[in-house]
């Protein structure tokens, strides 16, 4: 029988680092919409994957994959890995850009339903009853957040709506990308498939750059883009780390709180900077809603699943 991993004990550790995974992507979406407010979407996007790549290969540092290494996998693989983390990137920007922090937050947990779904159907994998009640409770969720946030910004509904479709866009590149992962993780290890990643998606996103724009940002601007940068590896790198040290499942309940501090702390930035530039109406149904998703997500992951111990 093939040993499973078992994790090293230390769930302190494991527990700190997925807390800050969830801070990291909780506020990720609050700095982005910061930042487009001086940058456009593919600028914001390119910078992000060229300083994810070349942090990525001085990381590896003469342990890049081959040629031979890169064709093991199959080449269309690769390219929905790369489509879709492409895809996903800029849709959720733009979704950002027209919509505000804490709706794209709550709508993009859609991606690892969807993911959990494609798993369904991709993998053979299946769903207990209590993780088909979490797909309910997700759902729910989102109806209440997002009949308040409609009723909120009524006046604008157009770009609301083309807001959310980027998003609900996002999330299904999302979920495509994830199963082309898995698939190139058979044949490779998860930093080398990542570095390629971010290098594929900066050349794609080269074109369509304006890297004069960069000259231009305010200092704030350019903390908050370093931050945005940064995010991805460390992000993924603790979450990485914490499955070391923490039971998968519980890794999972932890990180399905970035709506719920997104919502939180949109709700108080505006009292110490009222100049930021996005408003965000949340209602207590909208915080009630945020709740549903977070809540949805963990069931949805299996984190609440009773698992026999293996000896």
């Amino acid at each position: 029988m093939e040993t499973l991993h078992r994790c090293s004990g230390r769930w302190r550790l494991g527990l700190t680092l997925a807390l800050l995974v969830a801070v990291l992507w909780g506020v990720l979406a609050i700095a982005l919409k910061i930042v487009l407010a001086e940058l456009d979407p593919y600028t914001v996007t390119w910078f992000r994957f060229a300083v994810s790549f070349g942090l990525q290969g001085l990381w590896l540092a003469g342990r890049w994959p081959s040629w031979q290494d890169l064709a093991q996998p199959s080449w269309g693989v690769w390219a929905v890995a790369i489509g879709g983390l492409a895809i996903n990137y800029i849709l959720f920007l733009v979704g950002l850009q027209q919509t505000s922090p804490s709706n794209a937050q709550v709508l993009i947990q859609l991606a690892p339903a969807l993911l959990g779904l494609a798993g369904l159907w991709v993998f053979r994998e299946r769903y207990s009853r209590r993780q088909w009640a979490g797909v309910g409770v997700l759902a729910f969720g989102m109806s209440l957040f997002f009949h308040e946030q409609v009723t909120a910004l009524a006046a604008d509904s157009q770009r609301y709506l083309w807001g959310n479709l980027c998003l609900v866009g996002g999330a299904i590149a999302w979920a495509a990308y994830g199963i082309a992962q898995k698939q190139l993780l058979r044949d490779l290890p998860s930093p080398r498939v990542m570095w390629v990643l971010y290098g594929s998606c900066a050349l794609l996103f080269w074109p369509f750059a304006q890297p004069g724009a960069l000259t231009q940002l305010s200092a704030i601007g350019w903390v908050l883009l370093t931050f945005c940068a940064l995010n991805t590896l460390v992000a993924y790198g603790a979450f990485a780390a914490a499955l070391e040290h923490l039971e998968a499942s519980r890794v999972s309940a932890v990180v399905a709180m970035p709506p719920l501090i997104t919502v939180g702390v949109v709700s108080i930035l505006p009292h110490f900077l009222p100049d930021l530039p996005f408003a965000d109406p949340i209602t207590l149904l909208s915080a009630v809603g945020a709740i549903g998703v977070a809540s949805g997500s963990v069931l949805v992951s299996g984190a609440l699943e009773r698992r026999d111990s293996i000896e």
